[in-house]
């Protein structure tokens, strides 16, 4: 049987990565996992508290496809708490993680063979969801000057662009745009009919300022949304979109037929874990803690070419200095240090062969041991 060329895609290595730690673990090692961008919390116990006290109450069956609407308020209301901002509860989406909101934003939006602009490093499943629904995936590639998000001028540079997509904060630096930034992209992307696309997923996780949203700024752009990362709910697999209102009913049908709707207990879930402030709070309070050490050590360890985060939780550092080959060298780290980090070559085709970025999304206590790991490692080089 044949199968399409547009399903070759790339491996996500982390995910790789993930298997060889776990395979180490099965053997009976000890390894601190630097690799995968998932708190190391669960979600919030009101959340599962409540999903409980619901499963006894319904049979959880399907939702409308556009999701719960008392969940569409909730998210609605949480614009206005963190934004300052209004937006319909009729323009919202719950999707099955971000994941699927990024296949419904792309195929809304975009006919086969169009080309859309995506920064790198950046979240490979963009580039690999496009190329799988037959779209054109067209790399940025960003420098530290700009703090490694595109610029306007970077797509002057790029003919026949249909889409340009933005993370703020990004994976896999954890940088973010200002406001002004993030204006003169939209701006400009709406004068060149330039669709426009905002992963906003690690909003809430930031540090040292407060994430624009693209819905400050316009109402013609899709805003790509998830519980996993604030909200500590990876595996529940739940998300949101927001798109302009003349865009509803299309984006509906698709998710009709493309997904019948985002699991009716994740819903749930989601819908308390939006009222869990303190214990996320606290969730973010750790994230803090350890930036602090990895900022503070990884460059005493070797690792001083690094991106200071301002959001999300990753350290993406260039290791070019010390290898060639960042793959081999997140080997050596695993297998000689128990400690699994991603080698950047899941974020940037071109320059990730020397680069590595390592997530402090798990506990204080494994990054200290995970340091002190890496410290040994590298001394021995």
């Amino acid at each position: 049987m044949r199968i399409s060329s547009r399903s070759d895609v790339d491996p996500f290595i982390v995910m790789d990565v993930m298997q060889a730690a776990a395979r180490e673990e099965a053997a009976g090692r000890s390894i601190i996992h630097m690799e995968v961008g998932q708190p190391g919390t669960p979600a919030p116990a009101a959340a599962r508290a409540h999903l409980v006290a619901e499963m006894e109450r319904d049979a959880l069956g399907y939702t409308v496809a556009l999701g719960r609407p008392d969940l569409r308020e909730r998210i609605a209301q949480l614009y206005v708490d963190w934004y300052g901002v209004t937006v319909s509860p009729e323009r919202i989406v719950v999707t099955a993680g971000s994941s699927a909101a990024f296949a419904l934003a792309f195929t809304s939006l975009f006919e086969t063979g169009e080309r859309v602009a995506i920064g790198e490093p950046g979240y490979p499943s963009y580039r690999n969801i496009l190329k799988a629904l037959s779209l054109q995936p067209v790399g940025i590639q960003t420098t530290a000057e700009n703090r490694f998000q595109p610029i306007l001028q970077d797509i002057d540079k790029l003919p026949d662009i249909s889409g340009l997509l933005v993370a703020s904060p990004a994976n896999p630096t954890g940088t973010m745009l200002d406001r002004p930034a993030l204006k003169t992209l939209i701006d400009g992307c709406a004068e060149r009919d330039i669709s426009f696309i905002s992963d906003e997923i690690y909003h809430g996780v930031e540090y040292e300022g407060k994430a624009v949203s693209a819905l400050e700024i316009s109402d013609d752009v899709y805003v790509i949304n998830s519980f996993s990362k604030y909200f500590s709910m990876t595996g529940w697999r739940i998300g949101w979109m927001v798109v302009p209102i003349e865009h509803v009913r299309q984006v509906e049908r698709l998710a009709q037929n493309m997904f019948i709707c985002a699991p009716h207990v994740s819903q749930v879930a989601a819908m308390a874990a939006m009222d869990a402030a303190p214990e996320l709070t606290a969730n973010l309070s750790v994230y803090a803690e350890n930036r602090r050490l990895m900022l503070e050590q990884l460059p005493l360890i070797g690792f001083d070419r690094i991106a200071p985060p301002d959001g999300a939780f990753y350290i993406y550092a260039d290791v070019s200095e010390l290898t060639k080959d960042s793959f081999a060298l997140s080997r050596d780290i695993l297998m000689q240090a128990g400690v699994a980090v991603t080698p950047g070559l899941d974020f940037d085709p071109l320059r990730g062969h020397q680069s590595l970025r390592f997530s402090y999304a798990g506990s204080t206590t494994d990054m200290v041991e995970g340091l002190r790991r890496l410290a040994v490692f590298m001394a021995a080089r």
